[in-house]
């Protein structure tokens, strides 16, 4: 497995998953007071003969056709819904739709929520579109919504747990999509694609337009959706299931049609914020010890190797490439679940969800991408992570990528090999005596029962690789005092001109594997310049 290290223009990814958080939580919690009539329920169209091949007919015709953005209906009004304003505006129940035993609700347009979606329910073969009624929102008399309407449109929608008290799925924005995961806690947010993610040239994001809600098998939910962009269309079919204390599985079927070449296709992309953690706390100041949506990136090769790359927060954008054929999962992944590394009981970063993409269908060959973008902040989705298929689409052809997605506080896969648990970083050298310039102190931390009951000092290695010209100083293996927990530690050399330097380290014992490839990744002259 390979890997690419390219620098680029710093750059943003888009805010729509931050602000689908802030919106998505405003809602839940606005409480402010009616002063329209309550609607009866929901009004409905006549219906239509629907199916998922039938939407991706219209999806592959639409294909062939010039690209028209849905338009944005009084920009001055919608300017004016900011975030104080649109979390103000709240569903009302008595509207709610259901979906056999699934509540749908569903989000009023704002100034990051612009162009309406349409949004359907399907039964027996036929949909029928929900019409849009401003009767279906609570807000005060003041607000600047009561502008758009009758038909303004919804922006998005989130499906209930039957209580009504939370939702455990939301789409809003772009094609962006979030769950709760086994902890009840929003993080990292999914996208149906992602196009030219890290490049030189604009990042593109098309967008969901329709939704087509229906019942599916056992208790599960089906969301269909149509996707459109400049560059290419598609057609989505996700049977998804909340499973109460273990998180949310998604079975999802893609077809995507192209318009154009696309330079940089991403398939299940996964969006994530990570500022610092114990690897390098030096870069913040702020007063918690970590700050992060997910700390790593899991991948399970098609050869069966288990890999561990931790998070950077680098000094410039930085796109990693790991290449694989027959991949078996990759995913965005919160392994830290100890609230004292946080301290933060607000956000609760110890309970955000791990995402593992499980490929159903043949991907072929490509890579795993992950585009690490500089921040400063925890307000910022800095964190990319996609399959990159090997073959460029072009303008005409057709492209289909099945997958289960598993919304859990630990990935689905079965790894023997003892996990990374810490991946930290200081001054090298000895305690007492002057530091090397050009020396940092590399610790990483090991446990599970591949570990348990073996002494470090009988037949087990220290196993690192580095580049030509980085010298790795005195690798060696303790077990940590009082608990199963292996610590491989060693010093890093490099001339001061260094800039990025790949490792590679795992633990052996009389040769054969231990714990899973820890793929570590350094910006040292970012590091010496925080040193």
């Amino acid at each position: 497995m390979e890997q690419q290290i390219l620098t680029l223009p710093i750059f943003r990814l888009t805010a729509y998953s931050l602000l689908a958080a802030v919106a998505l939580s405003g809602a839940a919690m606005s409480e402010t007071p009616a002063s329209a009539a309550s609607p009866s329920g929901p009004a409905f169209s006549a219906p239509a003969a629907f199916s998922f091949d039938l939407l991706a007919e219209r999806a592959a015709t639409l294909s062939r056709q010039p690209y028209v953005p849905t338009p944005v209906e009084h920009p001055e009004v919608l300017e004016k819904i900011d975030y104080d304003a649109h979390w103000r505006i709240r569903f009302r129940d008595e509207a709610t739709v259901t979906v056999g035993g699934t509540p749908a609700q569903f989000f009023h347009l704002g100034t990051y929520f612009r162009q309406p979606v349409r949004i359907f329910t399907v039964a027996g073969g036929e949909a029928r579109e929900i019409i849009y009624s401003p009767a279906y929102f609570e807000m005060p008399d003041d607000s600047p919504a009561r502008g758009l309407g009758e038909d303004a449109g919804f922006a998005g929608f989130r499906l209930m747990r039957e209580d009504m008290k939370s939702d455990w799925i939301s789409f809003l924005g772009a094609a962006y999509f979030r769950s709760d995961g086994a902890l009840r806690q929003y993080g990292l947010s999914a996208r149906a694609v992602a196009l030219n993610t890290g490049l030189s040239i604009p990042e593109e994001f098309p967008r969901f337009t329709e939704f087509y809600l229906e019942e599916g098998p056992d208790g599960a939910t089906i969301v269909n959706a149509l996707m459109d962009g400049p560059s290419m269309t598609g057609a989505y079919r996700m049977v998804m299931r909340d499973q109460p204390g273990k998180g949310q599985v998604m079975d999802i079927s893609s077809r995507l049609f192209f318009r154009a070449p696309v330079e940089r296709l991403g398939v299940a992309p996964l969006t994530s914020m990570f500022w610092y953690s114990e690897s390098n706390r030096f870069q913040s100041a702020d007063w918690r010890p970590e700050v992060h949506d997910t700390d790593g990136l899991m991948i399970h090769t098609g050869a069966g190797e288990h890999i561990w790359r931790p998070l950077n927060n680098p000094d410039r954008v930085v796109t990693s490439s790991y290449y694989d054929r027959g991949i078996k999962g990759f995913g965005l992944v919160q392994r830290d679940r100890d609230f004292n590394h946080f301290q933060d009981d607000g956000v609760f970063y110890d309970k955000r969800p791990a995402v593992w993409i499980e490929p159903t269908s043949d991907w072929g060959a490509g890579a795993v991408q992950l585009v690490e973008i500089p921040t400063e902040d925890e307000i910022y989705d800095n964190i990319v992570a996609f399959w990159n298929p090997e073959k460029q689409p072009q303008a005409g052809e057709e492209m289909r990528f099945d997958y289960r997605m598993h919304w859990v506080a630990s990935p689905p896969v079965d790894m023997p090999l003892a996990h990374t648990v810490a991946t930290q970083v200081g001054n090298g050298g000895v305690p007492g005596q002057p530091r090397p310039k050009d020396v940092i102190k590399v610790v990483l931390d090991f446990e599970g029962p591949a570990l348990e009951g073996l002494d470090p000092r009988d037949g087990v290695t220290a196993e690192v690789s580095a580049p030509d010209g980085v010298e790795v100083i005195n690798p060696f293996v303790v077990r940590v005092v009082g608990t199963e927990r292996f610590r491989l530690t060693f010093d890093l050399k490099a001339a001061p001109e260094t800039d990025t330097v790949d490792l590679r380290a795992y633990i052996a014992h009389k040769g054969a594997p231990l714990t899973e490839t820890w793929l570590g990744q350094f910006h040292l002259a970012q590091i010496n310049r925080l040193r």
